[in-house]
Order: C-alpha cells, then sequence, then structure tokens
C-alpha cells in the first residue's frame, strides 16, 4: 500500500518521537522537525510508508549524529516484554489450544511500536487479548496451512515484540516438528525494528534459522532485500507477517500463502483492512 495524506502528519510528528527517544536538546529537537518537515514536501505518493520511513530515518540518524535512534529504548522494552514471559508461559501450559494461544500472545506484542498513530498499553493488551476476537478471522485456514507446510518464514517487526514471536515460533516447533522455519529480521536498525542483534541475544539461533533480510525498510520491501531472503520468501510453503509495516509493504505481493498477523494501530491501515482502531486481524491471502 502506498502512503495517504494522514502518513504525512504521523511521519513529521515521529522526529518529535525521535527527539524525546534521544533526549535532544531544544535546537536539535527543532532541527530534527524542521528536516523531516521539509523532506515531506517531496515525499513520493507511490512509496509505502515503511520506504517513506527509510529515508527520513536516515536522515534523523545523520542528524543527530546517531545511528541507532531508539537503541536504549528498545532496551527496556526488552526487558519489560521480559517481564510478562513467566505469565505467557504459564497461559500457555495451561491452554487448550497451544497455537491459537502462541499467535494472540503474539499479536499482543505487535503493540510495542514506536511509530504508530495510537499507542496502546502491553499490559492492558496482554490481558484482554485471550478474549478478544480476530476482527478479521482466518485462523482456521492458517492452522490448515501450518498443518500441510514444511517451510514457515516469520517475518519480525519491533523489538520487545520479538520476545512474543520467539514464544510464537518455540510453540510451532513444538506443534509441526517435522516444518524447517525462519525468523527474518531488518538489515540495519530502523525505528525500533528487530535486528540481528536483538534476534541473537533473545537466542533465536537454537529454535529456527535467523535471516538478516537486507531490507532497510521498517517492513519486508522485497526489491530491497537480499537474494537468499528472496529466495525464502518466494518458496516457503507460509510467509507469517508480524505487524503494520510488514502489512504495508506487502499488500499487495506478488505470492499467495501470507498470513498477516497485526493489530490494527493507524486509520489509514485500518481503511485498508476495513477494519477499526484496535482490532486484531489474522489475515491469509
Amino acid at each position: 500500500m502506498t502512503i495517504d495524506e494522514a502518513c504525512v502528519g504521523c511521519i513529521i510528528n515521529q522526529s518529535v518521537k525521535v527527539a524525546n527517544a534521544i533526549n535532544a536538546s531544544a535546537s536539535l529537537a527543532d532541527e530534527l522537525k524542521s528536516t523531516v518537515t521539509k523532506m515531506s514536501e517531496s515525499f513520493s505518493y507511490n512509496d509505502a510508508p515503511p520506504e517513506i520511513a527509510s529515508y527520513v530515518y536516515e536522515e534523523m540518524a545523520r542528524v543527530a549524529q546517531k545511528t541507532d535512534l531508539y537503541d536504549e529504548v528498545k532496551e527496556l522494552s526488552t526487558k519489560k516484554a521480559l517481564s510478562f514471559v513467566p505469565l505467557l508461559e504459564k497461559e500457555l501450559s495451561n491452554s487448550k489450544d497451544k497455537l491459537l494461544t502462541a499467535t494472540k500472545i503474539a499479536i499482543a506484542g505487535n503493540v510495542i511500536d514506536l511509530a504508530a498513530e495510537v499507542e496502546f498499553d502491553l499490559h492492558e493488551e496482554l490481558e484482554k487479548i485471550f478474549h478478544t476476537e480476530f476482527a478479521h478471522d482466518d485462523f482456521a485456514l492458517f492452522e490448515e496451512k501450518l498443518n500441510s507446510a514444511k517451510s514457515v518464514v516469520v517475518i519480525g517487526d519491533n523489538v520487545g515484540e520479538h520476545i512474543f514471536d520467539y514464544m510464537l515460533i518455540e510453540t510451532l516447533s513444538e506443534l509441526y516438528p517435522e516444518t524447517k522455519f525462519f525468523y527474518m529480521v531488518r538489515g540495519n536498525p530502523i525505528i525500533n525494528d528487530v535486528t540481528m542483534k536483538e534476534a541473537i541475544e533473545a537466542g533465536f539461533e537454537k529454535i529456527c534459522e535467523v535471516i538478516d533480510s537486507g531490507v532497510n525498510t521498517p517492513g519486508f520491501t522485497y526489491y530491497r532485500a537480499n537474494d537468499y531472503s528472496k529466495e525464502l520468501f518466494d518458496n516457503a510453503d507460509l510467509v507469517i507477517s508480524k505487524g503494520m509495516g510488514n502489512y504495508e509493504c506487502m499488500s499487495p505481493s506478488h505470492r499467495r500463502d501470507i498470513c498477516f498477523l497485526l493489530k490494527v494501530k493507524c486509520g489509514v491501515v485500518a481503511a485498508s483492512l476495513k477494519k477499526q482502531l484496535g482490532d486484531i486481524i489474522c489475515k491469509m491471502v
């Protein structure tokens, strides 16, 4: 999907979030905002929002002289997510439908999004997620695809959320021991998206093959990916896409059998899905 006029204000506002995250001085905060505002005058409406974000964040990183603008925030997000793991492991162990429970845990983690129009509380989401119905419910089809899949690529989204992705892949590996699982991450720091650094720290290599996609966008932009990632994406029996950025980049996609798992946190994505802010989505295409 390409950017909408509403995306422009949201992207400009991200300069304020960055300034707060790095404790920028008033002059640096003003420079960040004016830089992004100036860039917004030439945004291409043929690009997906994550593509625009890649240019904007690269420039903000240059202005701020800081490669990873959200490094400290990502560390805090990971610690917060980890604090919920014992409770969620208990929920999983008591569950009569472990696939559904693990899927909803992974979607609840999608609220950890520093670029979203609307922010949600992680603790509140985890309390209610197990009693919340999918607004778009292709879960039965998702399960059917998993039953026959020999290779599954999970495309990660945000740091903190990746802890819940780990729980999903760990559960999938137990339920489908003959299936090969891959976890795909971003090629470099962009917003608070998961990279190889955070995936290795979380121990993903113990449960699946971790793939650096090579993309510099907060979403899997196929034409920017490295050859190995493209090959995996094209040939996997099933792709599980986490979050809005990946949805924005892969709507549409040249392949089928993609399952989008996300929470709707922006009006533009809500309109695309014909759903409401706050809805949770399990959509097969």
